[in-house]
């Protein structure tokens, strides 16, 4: 264990727009992917909603892939990895909601196998797998969720049971929407949106306002303030010990995976430079910070 200065580093955006049908999350989710990426060629939309996706091709020539049913969470996550693999910047889902209510999705895996309780510890580590692809994924990522009218049966002053509305709610697992970086909820036909959850602080508590492309500029900009990998390569670059190569893996533990290679390459050249090969075993003596020569970082 080692305590670090706390220090925000470059991340991937996290986004989700969340409203009724006609609400205007498809378009609104497409204006925030170009403000982030500047570039309709590198935007994906993974498309569940029949192809509503293809009604704005108007505005740019931005790439989509058709996810019909089942819904299973295995299958949203080759259609991720699909989209990672032809390198775009910016993945759109639309919508996550039938990957957990929609035919083969969770809530129908769930009841195929009893409806149990315990029937869930079977589905719960397959919707997990599905978080887990969105939030670990290389490419900044858009999720929509359909929003319904929450009802409950409530008791009045009289003792009566009458059926209350307590507003609306997400259609996927609850508790989705603290994952992410910035949570928007559409709250009329008006595209007008509110931050439900916002840990940039750009948008918490501001008055609502209609999603254009500087929305997604004002994010990336935001999760582009911090260190970058290229910066980091520098510094690796510019050091002339062990010690010192040891000292800066220590120092950005959320980039050890990418920066493992970049430290063994230096350190090979540094025992090229010095004449002397210095064991694995040298370097990491005492923090063990690198193990074997191709080990990998957990």
């Amino acid at each position: 264990m080692q305590l670090t200065k706390a220090e925000r580093h470059q991340v991937k955006l996290r986004i989700g727009l969340s409203g009724a049908s006609g609400f205007g999350k498809t378009y609104s989710a497409l204006l925030l992917a170009f403000g982030i990426t500047d570039d309709w060629n590198k935007i994906a939309v993974i498309d569940t909603e029949n192809g509503s996706a293809s009604l704005y091709s108007h505005l740019g020539d931005y790439n989509t892939l058709t996810l019909n049913e089942p819904f299973n969470p295995e299958r949203y996550i080759e259609a991720i990895e699909t989209c990672e693999k032809a390198s775009v910047e910016v993945i759109i889902i639309d919508s996550i909601s039938h990957e957990w209510n929609g035919k083969g999705g969770c809530l129908e895996l769930h009841e195929l196998l009893g409806g149990r309780f315990q029937d869930w510890a079977k589905i719960s580590p397959r919707h997990q797998a599905f978080i887990d692809k969105i939030l670990h994924s290389s490419c900044h990522i858009i999720t929509t969720v359909r929003r319904k009218i929450d009802y409950a049966l409530d008791s009045d002053l009289n003792g009566k049971s009458k059926v209350i509305k307590h507003g609306t709610k997400e259609i996927t697992r609850e508790g989705f929407e603290y994952e992410l970086t910035t949570n928007f909820e559409l709250i009329n036909d008006k595209h007008l949106v509110k931050a439900s959850k916002d840990r940039t602080g750009l948008f918490m508590d501001k008055p609502e306002f209609v999603i254009n492309s500087n929305t997604g500029k004002k994010l990336i900009d935001w999760c582009s303030k911090g260190v970058s990998i290229d910066k980091i390569k520098e510094e690796i670059l510019k050091c002339e010990t062990i010690e010192a190569l040891k000292a800066l893996y220590a120092k950005y533990p959320s980039f050890q995976k990418m920066t493992h290679p970049m430290i063994l390459e230096r350190k090979e050249q540094l025992d090229g430079l010095s004449g002397h090969l210095i064991t694995n075993e040298e370097v990491v003596e005492p923090n063990k910070i690198l193990e074997d020569g191709n080990s990998s970082i957990e």
